[in-house]
């Protein structure tokens, strides 16, 4: 029997990003005066939709020449789209008191997985860097979204990030870049690096998106570590006290056992004096 682990509105959740202040006032706002007709699901499928806007525009960008391609705009309003779905569907189910938190929590996510992939692979094909740069930074990025789902599971805490940096920045770093790359393209090869005897030149975007790539395996790695860590600790205290339990419990049995032994034997003796006296009586 598989044990289920109901969510609740009580789940800790923390989103201590670095435009938290003015995205969760925003969105109070947006959920206040949403009309009733919306509700939560039909906004995470606006999210969606934002996504795929963008992965397309990006593979129209890519059919043509980077510099001032006016579909950099549009993927950037993909994002824009995305990010009001993706995070105003649970602010607005919280403010009208119609959480799904099992419903939620698993469709967002899923469907997060499905945005994540539609956006690398859109910038892969628009041109502005290398594809293979950029599938290794969609499989750090992938990486740590496992790394928040395990921790969930672990924790109970659903911490979207520890360093202030959550998909909100990097959905306003992807669309500075998108900006720039607007007035000044691609650009041609800043530099070569040479790997496993192939020359592989590093334009701006391939720059850019090789360096989120290490940095997110690094952050990656550090909440592995840091996380595991503490996780030990907390599991190796919990067995200490379980293992004092089992011990306290079993000296316990051992002490009763003693004294039902003791008191049997008690029983025996005085059934037997009684007998004793019972054979002695002279009728």
């Amino acid at each position: 029997i598989m044990s289920k682990k109901i969510r609740t509105e009580k789940d800790k959740r923390t989103n201590d990003i670095l435009l938290g202040p003015l995205e969760r006032p925003a969105l109070a706002f947006f959920a206040k005066h949403m009309p009733k007709w919306v509700n939560s699901d039909m906004l995470t499928v606006l999210g969606l939709l934002g996504s795929v806007l963008a992965a397309v525009a990006y593979a129209l960008v890519g059919l043509g020449e980077v510099k001032g391609n006016p579909w950099l705009f549009v993927a950037s309003l993909g994002f824009v789209i995305n990010w009001f779905g993706d995070s105003l569907d649970g602010t607005l189910a919280r403010y009208r008191n119609m959480s799904r938190p099992n419903y939620g929590y698993y469709t967002d996510h899923a469907i997060d997985g499905i945005t994540t992939l539609l956006v690398f692979v859109g910038i892969g094909l628009s041109g502005m860097a290398r594809f293979d740069v950029t599938l290794v930074a969609l499989s750090g990025w992938l990486l740590l979204m496992l790394q928040v789902y395990l921790k969930t599971h672990a924790t109970g805490v659903f911490e979207m990030t520890s360093i202030k940096i959550g998909p909100t920045e990097m959905r306003l770093v992807i669309i500075a870049l998108n900006t720039v790359v607007y007035y000044v393209g691609a650009g041609g090869s800043l530099f070569d690096v040479t790997i496993a005897s192939q020359v592989i030149p590093v334009n701006l975007g391939t720059l850019v998106l090789g360096v989120f790539a290490i940095l997110f395996i690094l952050y990656y790695i550090y909440q592995v570590i840091t996380t595991g860590g503490k996780l030990a600790i907390e599991d190796g205290e919990a067995l200490k006290r379980r293992q004092l339990e089992e011990k306290n419990a079993a000296a316990a049995d051992r002490k009763l056992t003693k004294a039902e032994k003791k008191a049997a034997k008690k029983e025996k003796k005085h059934t037997k004096d009684i007998q004793d006296n019972s054979s002695g009586v002279t009728i």
